[in-house]
C-alpha cells in the first residue's frame, strides 16, 4: 500500500492594507499549518515576491502602490523567486466581470472578504503536496475494506487513463468536460484521490464561468491527473 506523503508548511505572502483583514488571514493561515509573511502595500508585496520563493501569493485588489493585478503583472513581466507560484486575489467588493478579468489575468482563484477558515483551507488545498494524492484512510472508510478499495482504484485508474488521453486530443469538447468531472469526483471520493478531486472541483468552476476553460486551468488539472495515475500504479 502506498506510503502517506510528508507534509511541508506552505509559505504564503499576505498583502493587504487593512490591518484587521491582514490579522485574520495571517492568524487563520498559521492555524492551518502555513507560514505567513505580511505586507501592507503593493510595492512591498512585489519586492518580497521577487526576493523570496512563496508557495502562494494572497494579494488584495486595492492597495497603495499597486493592487493585486499590477503586482502579478509586474512579477510575470520581470521575473522573481515567486513568479511561477500560485496567486489568489482578494477583495471585499467583487463583481462577476471583475472576477473573470482576474482569472484571465493569471490568478488561480479569487477570495471574497470577509471569509472564513474553511475558505483559507480550500485555498491551501490547491497547493501541491498539502493534501495527499491518495488518502488510504479516507478510501478505506468509504469503501469498507482493502480489497474493495483496490478494486475501485483499478477502475479509477482506467477512467483517468482514458481522460488523460482525451484531454490531449485536438478538438477536445470542453463543454462536456464539466459533466465528466462531476462523475469522476464521485470515484475520487471512494478511492481517496483527494488532490485530484480538489483540482476537478476547481476546473468545474472555471468551466461554469467560461465554456472554454483557460489552457492554464486545463494543464493544472492534467498535472494532478498524471500524479494520481502514477500513485495508482505503485
Amino acid at each position: 500500500m502506498p506510503a502517506q506523503p510528508a507534509y511541508l508548511s506552505p509559505r504564503v505572502l499576505v498583502a493587504d492594507d487593512d490591518a484587521a483583514s491582514r490579522r485574520f488571514l495571517c492568524d487563520g493561515l498559521h492555524s492551518l499549518g502555513a507560514e505567513a509573511w505580511e505586507c501592507v502595500d503593493g510595492t512591498q508585496a512585489l519586492q518580497l515576491a521577487r526576493e523570496r520563493a512563496f508557495d502562494l501569493l494572497l494579494l488584495d485588489c486595492r492597495m497603495p502602490g499597486a493592487g493585486a493585478r499590477e503586482v502579478l503583472a509586474a512579477l510575470h513581466a520581470n521575473g522573481g523567486a515567486s513568479a511561477s507560484c500560485l496567486a489568489v486575489a482578494s477583495s471585499a467588493e467583487l463583481g462577476a466581470a471583475e472576477r473573470r478579468e482576474l482569472l484571465a489575468g493569471g490568478f488561480h482563484e479569487v477570495l471574497r472578504k470577509p471569509c472564513g477558515i474553511a475558505e483559507l483551507q480550500r485555498l491551501l488545498a490547491l497547493l501541491p503536496g498539502t493534501v495527499p494524492v491518495l488518502d488510504n484512510e479516507a478510501a478505506l472508510r468509504a469503501s469498507g475494506d482493502a480489497a474493495t478499495m483496490q478494486a475501485l482504484r483499478s477502475l479509477l485508474r482506467d477512467e483517468l487513463a482514458q481522460l488523460h488521453c482525451d484531454l490531449g486530443q485536438v478538438g477536445r469538447d470542453d463543454s462536456a468536460l464539466g459533466d465528466r468531472l462531476h462523475r469522476m469526483r464521485s470515484s475520487c471520493g471512494f478511492c481517496g484521490a483527494t488532490a485530484l478531486a480538489i483540482e476537478a472541483e476547481h476546473l468545474q468552476r472555471r468551466l461554469r464561468e467560461s465554456p472554454s476553460a483557460p489552457l492554464k486551468a486545463i494543464e493544472q488539472f492534467r498535472t494532478a491527473l498524471q500524479v494520481t495515475l502514477q500513485a495508482l500504479d505503485i
